[in-house]
């Protein structure tokens, strides 16, 4: 059995998906910049996909700006925000430790060029309260950057509770909302979002296309030098086929949230049960407040890597964290942030799903999850210490997968 569980990192593109982009690969090829006759057909086209990302985001189509993806967005929403705020002295920047690195790093750099940066601390749920974020606001905030899901443990923050706080104090808002878009319910008005960030290919659309949704009056910073598309916002030629696969897919997606949401969580906490049965295990992130396909559980004494390539001989295809950091030996920010021990959150174990999964393919992952971690255990010096009492067991042994830290 192969099965596919690392949708937060990529999702397989849909056949609607697919089947959308094909005619304007080969009869309606046109520049939408052109004046002649198929450049406007590519036109219409191009503004029939705004049309579409902007009705399932309660927006206007102007206020839509096509990108190369979620991290291009970030990175373009957060420095027009803090640009906009240094021409008012305003140079406080709000956010969170367990962000995605697209903002870190905008952030680290904006540090060096004399920004002050707060980041709240994450609660070991995985939340961040609005207090806390109203407490950090400054008359000098230029800028409150937060997440909606988080691309490693799924916890969904208050957003609307955020957004409300924000507008009352004049500070611009923008989230992320990169695993979330297409997954749940988004209304940029009632949730009072000034600027966010999403990316096709975590709803099953074509990788490297997104959208920066910034709202009417917000200014954008131009990152692309070269020509007048997207209203001048982003230079370069629209890629049309994966714009209206993209915006195909999210209307899809958007119309059938209630149903992939029922669907999911119940495999979501079919899955979180059975490995909460695991010794020494333990669930990071809300039970509940989460995403319906996100499941990640730390193993005491197992390294995530040696688990991840026995699961992959397996046929168990899953993360130990975002795809963006597979290459680095370092502990997850995420879990460090949620106050996981170092030597807990190198045993990590990210799993999701989509509508594809089965409950049969679940109970073939709790099963081969068990095998290997039993397997790696056996082979541990670390466990064996453990066993033996000459190290004391960092996670407390509880009867489900609410299981916590001693």
């Amino acid at each position: 059995m192969q099965i596919y569980a690392d949708n937060a990192a990529t999702t397989k593109m849909s056949r609607l998906a697919i089947d959308t982009m094909l005619p304007y690969m080969d009869v309606l090829y046109g520049n939408p910049s052109s004046l002649h006759t198929p450049g406007q057909k590519a036109a219409e086209a191009l503004f029939s996909a705004r049309e579409t990302i902007a009705k399932y985001l309660n927006c206007e189509p102007r206020e839509i700006t096509f990108t190369s993806g979620g991290s291009e967005s970030d990175n373009q929403a957060i420095l027009s925000a803090v640009g906009a705020g240094a021409r008012k002295n305003k140079k406080h920047i709000i956010s969170t430790a367990f962000e995605h690195h697209a903002v870190l790093h905008a952030l680290k750099k904006l540090q060096k060029q004399g920004y002050e940066v707060t980041l709240l601390d994450v609660h070991e749920n995985g939340l961040i309260t609005p207090e806390q974020v109203k407490q950090a606001i400054r008359p000098d905030t230029a800028l409150v950057t937060v997440m909606y899901a988080n691309n490693e443990i799924g916890t969904v923050q208050p957003i609307a509770e955020i957004g409300k706080i924000c507008r009352e104090a004049g500070v611009p808002f923008h989230t992320d909302a990169v695993q979330a878009a297409g997954h749940i319910p988004i209304d940029v008005k009632a949730q009072n979002i000034d600027l966010l960030s999403l990316s096709a290919h975590k709803f099953h659309g074509p990788k490297g296309v997104g959208v920066l949704y910034a709202r009417k009056g917000v200014p954008l910073t131009t990152l692309i030098e070269g020509g007048a598309q997207e209203r001048g916002r982003r230079a370069g030629t629209e890629n049309i086929p994966a714009i209206m696969a993209m915006a195909a897919s999210f209307a899809y997606m958007c119309d059938r949230i209630d149903e992939h949401t029922e669907k999911l969580t119940a495999l979501r906490d079919r899955l979180m049960k059975g490995l909460g049965q695991i010794p020494r295990s333990i669930l990071n992130g809300d039970p509940t407040r989460r995403l319906p396909g996100n499941v990640n559980f730390c193993f005491e004494g197992i390294e995530g890597e040696s688990l991840l390539l026995l699961l992959d001989a397996k046929g168990v295809y899953a993360s130990s964290g975002s795809a963006c950091t597979s290459g680095s030996l370092d502990p997850s920010h995420v879990l460090l942030a949620i106050g996981r021990p170092h030597e807990i959150a190198h045993g990590s174990l990210r799993l999701t799903l989509s509508d594809e999964n089965t409950e049969e393919e679940v109970d073939y992952i709790i099963k081969s999850v068990e095998e290997v971690v039993e397997r790696l255990r056996a082979m541990s010096p670390v466990w064996q210490d453990l066993l033996a009492g000459r190290k004391n067991y960092v996670i407390k042994q509880c009867k489900n997968y609410a299981q916590t830290l001693n």
